[in-house]
């Protein structure tokens, strides 16, 4: 089975690839998808899913992401591409100093596209933030520490196990291939 995965971003596609090692051949097409704006990846997730849908017509999954920083009242957010690209690491460590509360979360939203509608399955994992470690992943993975090693310091292979994003395919997946959608169409 073929499923296209939609993103600007080739690491992602990348993570996506690699969570389904070979169960479903991953085809992954760069659109540009608007940055809609909501305090829920969920919805953010779908309106993607709308757009990617009504210009490709073919099944496919978008994702969304939000990185909360609890010190400061879940900031970013949904708005964490914005603020990696503005701010950086460098900055999130900066607004950090001082604070002993480094507790952090990422929770992603994968939304499925196809002829029938959209169906959005999410994933979270908790954390805490950390001096930057590994040279491995993205974006804020050298930062976000879960159970003594950041997400930069795992395998590509383990962290498509156990991070977020994963959490979230890991529920996509369990439906996709569970041939309910196919009991879906009757």
């Amino acid at each position: 089975m073929n499923l296209t995965v939609v993103t600007s971003n080739p690491h992602k596609a990348e993570e996506v690839a690699s969570f389904f090692g070979g169960t479903l051949t991953v085809t992954h097409v760069a659109l540009e998808c608007p940055e809609y704006r909501d305090d829920d990846v969920g919805k953010i997730a779908m309106q993607k899913a709308e757009f990617a849908w009504s210009a490709l017509k073919t099944p496919l999954i978008v994702d969304d992401t939000a990185f909360s920083i609890s010190a400061l009242n879940d900031f970013p957010g949904p708005y964490a591409a914005y603020v990696l690209r503005t701010l950086g690491n460098r900055g999130i460590l900066k607004l950090m100093e001082g604070e002993p509360d480094r507790d952090a979360n990422f929770e992603t939203a994968i939304a499925y596209a196809d002829h029938r509608g959209i169906r959005v399955f999410k994933g979270r994992i908790e954390g805490r933030i950390v001096d930057p470690r590994g040279s491995c992943g993205f974006g804020y993975d050298p930062i976000f520490e879960w159970k003594g090693k950041t997400l930069a310091e795992l395998p590509i292979e383990e962290k498509s196990s156990i991070s977020h994003r994963a959490r979230a395919l890991g529920a996509f997946r369990d439906w996709f291939l569970s041939g309910d959608r196919e009991r879906e169409d009757r």
